[in-house]
């Protein structure tokens, strides 16, 4: 399976190159160390690698929401053994910036290499962890392979399958499965996606140990967000549509146009999920007549009353949501699915309304809902929710005391994941 997978991966990899280059070229981020995804070192780095003493785990995170968990984690295995060392590797660049800022100085911080054999083992020869730690459940064929043949112990952690990769994975069981059986434990968040990795790899070691979303921490300082230099002096409610996706912000700036008229002092701001469509959104504000103020340019248009902040930037999420009033957490409108994190607003006790199934965090979604912390809402429903909202400052606060309870009930899953991840390295 490895000689095939390596033997078509260049011609696949054909296919991939425009987006890479697209994202690259778009996204903002840390791009310097690029190369490192074409196992290309500077000689700084190669030295930080070697001089690293103690014991190597290497974790890999994708983006920006595995990268965050990363973080929480990393600091949770260091007080349980200060021996560990640790390299962490993303794939994004927004990943990178995040582990570049909140970890150098307790990690050594690289790009994972495109999943090629060569440049695999190129990087696992610098890196020479004693674990390899990957997150949720992306599966790198060539980097599982080249830990098993080297003798390091592989984990999954956090480990789920939404209803679109489950269908996948199932239709390809005959190529993931081989390389799953070669994982040494996975640490699902549910029993669900236990179930589904093992209809996807029947031998693989699994075990339920919940979702560390639950056990994620507002940092101890967030950047202080000064709306008032934005939309003036005033008293003013503050909607956040938060991680949106094409199609949710004209559906969204729609709704606040009518919010308006009935309540003058709303002010709207949206952080889109990926910040390199600033334009396409700026594009939406002018059709809609809503005056605005972009972050990323620091550039307004349609007047010198700011209605509206664009936050097309990277790292502030956790920020905006702290000055708001109300969340609107995105992928779940407009034909959009499988939403987004409802956990991180409603650690800073939000009022959260998002859409009503959230395939990506149906376990998430379950509790929440079963505790009455957040709304869900269809798109029609989305426009009275708010109203009703917005009418009622103390259904507000109670919404976003019971969201900040439910998430303090279910932490834990961090703890239990170690404990899985000592058994397999200790033996």
């Amino acid at each position: 399976m490895i000689i095939l997978y390596n033997l078509f991966f260049p011609l696949i990899f054909l296919f991939f190159i425009p987006g890479i280059i697209y994202k690259y070229i778009k996204r903002g981020g840390v791009k310097h160390t690029y190369p490192e995804r074409f196992a290309i070192f500077s000689e700084s780095k190669k030295k930080e690698l070697s001089s690293i003493s103690g014991r190597r785990i290497w974790i890999h995170a994708v983006s920006v929401g595995e990268t965050q968990l990363a973080i929480d984690f990393i600091q949770a295995m260091r007080k349980s053994d200060p021996k560990y060392r640790f390299i962490i590797s993303t794939t994004t660049t927004t990943g990178q910036e995040l582990a570049q800022n909140k970890l150098k100085e307790v990690a050594t911080i690289i790009f994972c290499p495109i999943d090629y054999f060569i440049l695999v083992k190129k990087t696992f020869d610098l890196v020479k962890p004693e674990l390899l730690i990957i997150f949720e459940t992306e599966i790198w064929p060539s980097m599982i392979y080249e830990a098993h043949k080297r003798k390091i112990k592989i984990a999954q952690v956090n480990s789920r399958i939404s209803d679109h990769s489950f269908k996948g994975y199932k239709r390809f069981s005959s190529f993931i499965s081989p390389f799953l059986s070669l994982v040494d434990v996975s640490c699902a968040q549910t029993e669900a996606d236990l179930q589904r990795l093992k209809i996807i790899c029947p031998s693989l070691n699994v075990v339920k140990t919940g979702t560390m979303k639950f056990d994620q921490k507002v940092p101890d300082k967030l950047a202080d967000i000064k709306l008032d230099e934005i939309f003036g002096e005033g008293s003013f409610l503050y909607l956040l549509a938060a991680s949106t996706h094409p199609g949710e912000e004209k559906f969204i700036i729609g709704i606040y146009r009518n919010l308006l008229a009935s309540f003058k002092n709303l002010r709207l701001i949206i952080v889109p999920r990926h910040a390199e469509r600033g334009n396409e959104i700026v594009d939406e504000l002018n059709a809609a007549g809503i005056s605005y103020f972009r972050r990323s340019n620091k550039s307004s248009g349609r007047g010198s009353e700011v209605s509206c902040l664009l936050a097309d930037t990277t790292g502030e999420m956790l920020a905006f949501m702290k000055v708001s009033d109300i969340v609107i957490m995105g992928k779940c409108f407009a034909g959009n699915d499988g939403g987004h994190n409802v956990i991180e607003p409603a650690l800073l006790g939000k009022a959260i309304v998002t859409g009503k199934e959230l395939s990506n965090f149906r376990f998430v979604m379950k509790i929440m809902l079963e505790s009455k912390a957040l709304i869900g809402v269809s798109d029609s429903e989305l426009e009275g929710a708010l109203r009703k909202l917005l009418e009622n400052p103390q259904e507000r606060k109670k919404l976003g005391e019971v969201a900040m309870a439910t998430v303090s009930q279910h932490i834990g899953a961090t703890q239990r994941t170690i404990v899985q991840i000592e058994k397999i390295i200790n033996t």
